[in-house]
C-alpha cells in the first residue's frame, strides 16, 4: 500500500533485549488516564519535557525526560536525521486491551513526531479529505518498530489507532515547531501557538 508522503517506518529500531528493559522501566511510571476537557480516555499517559493541557489549551513544562529514555531518544533522532536535543518532548502511552485513539493530528506547537512501539502490534491508520471522499492508508506497527511523521503526512493527514487486542505501549518523541522565546511567552501566546483543535483530535 502506498503510504502518505513524509511517512517513514523502521521495522526494528531496537532489539528484544532493549524492548524488555524499556518495558521494565515504563512499568514503574505513574501513568494517568488521558484527559480531554473533562473526558477520561481509555488509555493512560505520562509526558516529559512539555505537556499539552487540554483543560485550558496551553503548553506547560513537565519533568525532564528520564535517563532511561535518553538512549532511545538518541536512536530515534539518528533514524530521523535530527539532533537528539531537538526532541524536547516525550510521551509514554499505555494501551490496555480495547484502548484506542481517534482521528487527530498532533498539535501544531509540535514539529516532527517519532513513535516507537512496544509489547504488541497495532494498526496505524491515515486519512485526508479529498473532495467528497477520503484518501486512506494503513500499516501494521510491529513491536520494536518506529515511525516518523514529517512534512505532508504530519500536516495534511489525520491518524488513528483502532482498539488494540493486547497490552501495548508507545513512546512518542516530538520536536517543537517553534522553540524560540518559550520562556518569555505568556500563557495566551503559548495557547495561540499551540493551535486550535482539529476534528477528532483527542491527544496531545
Amino acid at each position: 500500500m502506498l503510504m502518505p508522503e513524509g511517512f517513514h517506518y523502521w521495522p526494528q529500531l531496537i532489539s528484544e533485549q532493549e524492548e524488555a528493559a524499556l518495558l521494565d522501566a515504563v512499568s514503574s511510571l505513574e501513568f494517568k488516564p488521558f484527559e480531554f476537557k473533562g473526558f477520561l480516555g481509555n488509555r493512560r499517559v505520562i509526558a516529559f519535557g512539555w505537556r499539552y493541557d487540554f483543560t485550558d489549551s496551553s503548553l506547560k513544562r513537565a519533568v525532564d525526560i528520564p535517563a532511561f529514555l535518553l538512549p532511545l531518544r538518541e536512536r530515534a533522532a539518528k533514524a530521523a536525521g535530527v539532533a537528539p536535543a531537538a526532541i524536547e518532548q516525550a510521551m509514554v502511552t499505555e494501551y490496555s486491551p480495547g484502548a484506542a485513539i481517534g482521528w487527530h493530528r498532533d498539535r501544531s506547537i509540535f514539529g516532527e513526531v517519532i513513535g516507537v512501539s512496544l509489547a504488541s502490534q497495532c494498526t496505524f491508520r491515515f486519512r485526508r479529505e479529498a473532495g467528497e471522499r477520503w484518501d486512506r492508508a494503513s500499516i501494521i506497527l510491529d513491536p520494536r518498530s518506529a515511525y516518523l511523521l514529517r512534512g505532508a503526512v504530519r500536516t495534511g493527514w489525520e491518524h488513528s489507532i483502532p482498539a488494540v487486542a493486547t497490552l501495548r505501549y508507545s513512546i512518542t518523541f516530538r520536536t517543537m515547531s517553534n522553540k524560540a522565546g518559550y520562556g518569555a511567552r505568556t500563557p495566551h501566546a503559548i495557547r495561540e501557538a499551540a493551535g486550535s483543535r482539529v476534528a477528532g483530535d483527542d491527544r496531545s
